[in-house]
């Protein structure tokens, strides 16, 4: 799976508490020390204006125009209210002309205001408040004085179990039910849309020089990031932004702009340079007959990231014509993410150095958080998380970093650089060589060019999707042209080429049939198309990807494969019986069944758990002992791997075979491939469709018969498009039920029950104490601590996480708990920004063949390893968790293919070697929850 570095984010804000947001986290720099001091007084202190009005519809709004300062008034009005921005002045002038009230107010609407509750209160919150009042005059102080915020949070704790008391008759049982009772009690009803906060930022290396540069070249790097905003708002505007009119918004019609709010931040949170622009866009557009209506948001999501890939593209064009600097991919990333460009020239070191304060706060953040936990018997609220972070914020802050103006922070921006690098001229020297970077060979644009990209472009979408819309294209289309040397005012037309050339000369549209009918002018957006579809919506595929889904439903139909003899199947039962391994009556009908039908290519569904390595041992014994071979193919070097183990076969990854037919070299066992060979694959709902069918052909082109093992319920590969469903509805599928994992049975049918999807198995974990809720600094300890628990009881246990940061984070806690007695003599910088010494676990992530174990080992992606010795230049000797076998890697590919490995992520663990997984412990995503598998 690749993972994109996306620059700009979007996030919806809510009417009432979307306002609360934006002033006093966007409007007010990412601060979190501000609490209720008004805009004006902390635009002064910092020395920022407070923002500008910015997008083509503005033009709709009297009074104000793009490029206008934003005032609190005005966003309290727009965002708070869903009001013109200027309604409070316009209600004052219509009233002073002696217009009727019902005149002022529509002089003050922008359409119809947003349903916001004038007593949006719940019983809950009032009750929190009149105990808060109580409290403060028990102790003499006026009842609206300011409470100390853990006495807040305990008064908070008590009214939510005395309201749970009175609804359920018992006490909360666990922090889980008290969270879920503060959050029911506390919930607003106001939920309109008020808009959306788009935040635009660079990669580090361009906040980076902006910090150290002489005022002229900073001035150049604000303009070009300002230009390259823009492009990205322009690109909204022209492809992403309508409305939707009519009963239940069938009609989607087009509008005339933006009407948003632009604040540039110079610095993160922590104080470290970090210039960027949040956009607040407004829930509010007007159509081309004047209408004010709200933003259509399902094209505006859809769109996110091909504007993201706007901006970044733009960006380099910008800065490149006005300071001459290059970009190229940053060396060392992670291989699972796609390389990060960054200016060449600036100092990477630079970059590590202004992002250790954030990881300060947080890491405070996270104490502060599992403290309250303890405290409370509950994690905190949305407020309460926000009030923990000021605290960090201020418990973690230098005096350099108090609010500060611009020509302060540069100053410490320019010292802390200087320390870095050894000396001031050290940073000027490099300043001046990003300007002047070594040139790149100049790549020529041409139609033949256009051609090779858009054939390249169309690769990269069957590889990562089987369907695609105009999005997905536009996106990769973008990254291509930022690798030519094109003017800034070129690139969007090259393009938009690009785009015409893929979706137009090599898609295929999974569309409707034409009905005949033509809508009027009346009834066409201004590019031509029907209101009655919605704009970037169509889905595309390739005729490669339709022939391959073709040929894999056509060859799950063919009956004319070898057939093993019945005998040979009964000897295969009993040998393996006599072994101590029985199968159970559904795991020998699959066997039997796979021998006997003939097929040449039939699917078995086998979840986890199922008894399916049992199984392909009986189906190999069987089918060798009738006089055929049996190759095992896998999507991944380390599911091939665990597959060789299991049923002592030969195998090998399907990319290799790939590869292999296309160059012609065919490995020896390939080449003995006839028909009385059967190919199992392995983790086929792994596999894209391309490769899947590449595969298949060649099986059976040679007269083999194939088994694809897998489940059409697993994490599938993103460019699979589910053709395994598509067997098991036209063909139908064998299919293990009986799950051998678990010795309690209702285990085993809730773990059944959860992957079907019903949320009713949930009950059974709840019941178990399986679930526990909390932030996610809580959930992560508590990960974290049963993962100590296994590996103190001996098991090889592995913590699995949503996100590849928390990933990162995991295994950094691993580390430190193994190291904490220790001084390690000697450590290497791997890819995931950890650091590893003798004895760490450690994970590869890239397949190398010429990397061996033994003559016939070589490193695989997934697999674990021990560090065992550490050389001078960086090269690392390790052993294999499960085979033992030792292999010596180069630095080049520790500092790039190599993370520790006691976490992985969820999809990540498709291909890990654990031995058993059985202290398997996963961490919520928003620090929600955790389950201990």
């Amino acid at each position: 799976m690749t993972y994109w570095v996306v620059t700009m984010s979007m996030h919806k804000l809510t009417a009432g508490s979307g306002y609360d947001y934006l002033t006093r986290q966007v409007a007010a720099l990412d601060a979190t020390d501000k609490g209720h001091v008004g805009l004006a007084d902390y635009y002064s202190a910092k020395g920022e204006s407070p923002g500008r009005w910015v997008g083509a519809g503005m033009d709709g709004i009297d009074g104000l125009a793009a490029g206008d300062p934003v005032t609190a008034e005005q966003m309290q009005a727009l965002f708070g209210a869903g009001l013109h921005p200027l309604a409070a002045e316009r209600l004052a002038a219509i009233l002073d002309a002696e217009f009727s009230t019902k005149v002022a107010e529509a002089a003050g609407r922008l359409g119809a205001p947003f349903k916001v509750h004038s007593n949006d209160v719940s019983p809950f919150r009032v009750a929190v408040a009149q105990r808060l009042e109580q409290l403060n005059r028990a102790d003499g102080l006026p009842a609206g004085w300011s409470v100390p915020a853990a006495v807040r949070a305990r008064i908070r704790t008590e009214v939510a179990t005395e309201f749970f008391r009175v609804e359920h008759g018992r006490d909360p049982m666990d922090a889980r039910e008290l969270a879920g009772i503060i959050a029911k009690l506390s919930r607003p009803r106001t939920t309109a849309v008020a808009g959306f906060d788009l935040t635009f930022s660079p990669v580090k290396s361009v906040s980076t020089l902006w910090a150290v540069a002489d005022p002229r070249t900073a001035s150049a790097i604000e303009v070009a990031h300002h230009a390259a905003v823009g492009d990205a708002l322009r690109f909204i505007e022209e492809h992403a932004l309508f409305t939707r009119t009519g009963a239940d918004g069938v009609r989607q019609v087009n509008v005339t702009g933006l009407v948003a709010a632009a604040f540039v931040h110079r610095d993160s949170r922590a104080g470290d340079p970090d210039f960027h622009t949040h956009v607040a866009v407004a829930n509010k557009i007007q159509t081309l007959d004047g209408r004010w209506l709200a933003i259509d948001g399902r094209v505006l999501f859809k769109a996110k990231v091909a504007a993201s890939e706007t901006y970044n593209t733009a960006l380099e064009r910008h800065l490149h014509n006005a300071l001459g600097v290059r970009f190229a991919e940053r060396p060392g990333t992670d291989p699972g993410k796609r390389p990060i460009r960054e200016i060449v020239g600036v100092d990477p070191r630079l970059n590590q150095r202004w992002s250790t304060r954030r990881r300060h706060i947080n890491l405070r953040r996270g104490e502060l958080a599992v403290q309250f936990q303890t405290d409370h018997g509950r994690p905190p609220t949305a407020v309460e998380a926000l009030q923990l972070a000021q605290q960090a914020n201020l418990e973690t802050r230098d005096a350099k970093h108090e609010p500060r103006s611009e020509a302060d922070q540069r100053q410490v921006w320019m010292a802390e650089a200087a320390a870095v690098l050894g000396s001031r001229t050290a940073v000027d020297i490099m300043i001046a060589a990003a300007q002047v970077p070594t040139s790149a060979p100049g790549q020529v644009v041409d139609a033949a060019w256009v051609g090779e990209t858009a054939i390249h472009i169309l690769a990269v979408m069957e590889a990562t999707r089987a369907t695609w819309q105009i999005w997905h294209v536009r996106a990769e289309a973008e990254r291509q042209v930022r690798t030519v040397d094109l003017p800034a005012e070129q690139s969007a037309a090259l393009v938009d080429l690009l785009v015409s050339e893929v979706i137009d000369h090599h898609s295929i549209a999974l569309t409707a049939p034409p009905d005949g009918i033509e809508e009027p002018a009346e009834l066409r957006r201004t590019d031509g198309s029907s209101v009655y579809t919605v704009a970037g919506a169509d889905r595309y595929t390739s005729r490669r990807i339709l022939d391959a889904e073709q040929r894999l439903l056509a060859a799950a139909g063919q009956h004319d494969g070898t057939v093993v003899d019945t005998s040979s199947v009964d000897l295969a039962l009993l040998e393996l019986a006599a072994n101590g391994t029985e199968l159970d009556h559904g795991q020998a009908a699959l066997v039997r069944e796979m021998c006997m039908s003939g097929a040449r290519t039939q699917l078995a569904i086998a979840p986890a758990g199922a008894g399916k390595t049992t199984a392909m041992r009986a189906l190999t014994l069987a089918w060798a002992q009738d006089g055929g071979q049996v190759i095992g193919l896998a999507p991944s070097a380390a599911a091939a791997a665990v597959l060789a183990e299991q049923t002592g076969i030969h195998t090998d990854t399907m990319a290799k075979l790939i590869w292999s037919l296309q160059n012609g070299q065919l490995p020896d066992w390939a080449a003995t491939v006839g028909p009385s060979t059967l190919i199992i694959i392995d983790e086929a709902g792994m596999a894209d469709t391309l490769s899947l069918d590449a595969a298949v052909r060649f099986a059976l082109d040679r007269g083999a018969s194939v088994r694809l093992i897998g489940d059409d319920q697993q994490l599938a590969a993103i460019g699979a498009g589910g053709v395994l469903r598509d067997i098991k509805h036209v063909h139908g599928a064998l299919q293990l039920t009986e799950l051998h994992r678990f010795t309690d049975p209702a285990e085993a049918e809730a773990s059944l029950t959860l992957r079907d999807g019903d949320r009713n198995a949930l009950t059974f974990y709840l019941d178990q104490g399986r679930v526990h809720v909390g932030d996610l600094a809580r959930t992560t300890e508590d990960a974290f601590k049963a993962w100590v628990s296994d590996r103190k009881a001996g098991l090889d246990a592995i913590m699995l996480a949503p996100t590849r940061d928390l990933v990162t984070d995991l295994n950094r806690l691993a580390r430190e708990q193994r190291i904490r007695h220790t001084h390690p003599d000697r450590e290497v910088q791997l890819a995931d920004g950890n650091q590893a010494s003798v004895g760490d676990v450690i994970i590869t992530r890239t397949n190398d063949r010429r990397l061996r174990a033994s003559p016939t080992d070589f490193v695989r992606n997934g697999d674990r390893w021990t560090v065992t010795k550490i050389s001078t230049r960086g090269d690392i000797t390790v052993r294999h968790l499960r085979s033992q076998l030792i292999c010596r890697l180069p630095a080049d590919y520790v500092r790039t293919s190599i993370g520790l490995g006691y976490a992985t992520t969820i999809h990540g663990a498709q291909g890990v070697s654990a031995t058993p997984c059985t202290g398997c412990s996963l961490a919520g995503n928003r620090g929600s929850s955790s389950i201990r598998c």
